[in-house]
């Protein structure tokens, strides 16, 4: 959440020089080299973008009449928002300069993240960053909820009601159907220790048409939560034992990298069909503390 700035675009540069003028003073000056906080938020209005109100970071272009705007908003303009003007490929060199010795606020500093960040420093953050909102756990990309952990479960009851619960740290997860064709994807939800953990299990077709099995469990949680816990997933059936355990993933990290690297449950249709019922697989379960 960025704050809208009220400032006319006129006066940008007159309140960059008064700006630059308080910051100079070795008394306002931290060791580092950096403004103090208050001076540093000051610095940091100046490069809110005039579309979307965040920050412009280098490279930084400017309009002829010295405006700017994000790389993200320039992209989708034909002419400068504040003037009308021709957007031009004008870098603003002394801008830019500026930027290396400002601190940002995260973007997700509306969901109570606190950290001042150097530009070059603000991307890798707010990728990782423990306070970016959640976004629904469901497998496929139909739904885009997104928003705090608190008010992950109450999407989950409101938006998601087919999807069952079952209590306790041992259960198992019956997919039904699974000879049906192409992608399909079974969730469920087991509750024990306090906590939700959601049950994934995805078919997915490779290549040449063979198909693959994906099972994970993620924790409805930080991903520090998430190292309290280890799951095991089995397939029993005609003498056979297929077993993987592993530290559930946090909701916040998703299931698709997982998949990627196969760092999960892994298993193909023959391997299925060994421990199918009637074109139903069940899966054992267990949740641990460690």
């Amino acid at each position: 959440m960025f704050y809208k700035s009220s400032r006319e675009p006129d006066c940008f540069s007159s309140k960059l020089k008064t700006t630059m003028n308080a910051a100079s003073g070795g008394s306002n000056v931290n060791t580092a080299g950096l403004p103090p906080d208050g001076i540093g938020a000051d610095l940091a209005s100046l490069f809110e973008c005039p579309v979307c109100f965040d920050y412009v970071l280098p490279p930084i272009l400017q309009c002829s009449s010295g405006h700017l705007v994000c790389v993200s908003c320039r992209s989708k303009l034909t002419c400068c928002p504040t003037c009308r003007g021709p957007l031009g490929n004008i870098r603003n060199l002394a801008m830019e300069k500026v930027a290396t010795n400002v601190k940002f606020p995260c973007k997700h500093s509306g969901y109570g993240c606190t950290a001042s960040l150097l530009y070059t420093e603000k991307s890798e953050h707010e990728e990782t960053c423990e306070y970016r909102p959640y976004l629904c756990p469901c497998p496929g990309a139909s739904c885009k909820w997104q928003g705090p952990l608190e008010l992950v479960l109450t999407h989950l009851m409101m938006s998601h009601k087919t999807i069952t619960t079952l209590q306790g740290e041992d259960i198992v997860f019956l997919a039904t159907d699974i000879n049906l064709p192409g992608a399909v994807d079974w969730v469920m939800m087991q509750s024990c220790f306090g906590h939700h953990f959601m049950l994934v299990l995805e078919k997915q077709e490779k290549y040449d048409g063979h198909q693959q099995f994906f099972a994970i469990v993620q924790l409805i949680g930080s991903r520090k939560e998430a190292e309290n816990f280890a799951y095991r997933l089995e397939l029993n059936g005609n003498r056979r034992r297929l077993t993987w355990e592993a530290m559930p993933r946090s909701i916040h990290e998703g299931v698709a990298s997982a998949i990627l690297n196969s760092d999960c449950l892994v298993f193909d249709t023959s391997i299925a069909q060994l421990f199918a019922d009637n074109g139903n697989l069940g899966i054992n379960v267990t949740i641990s503390i460690v």
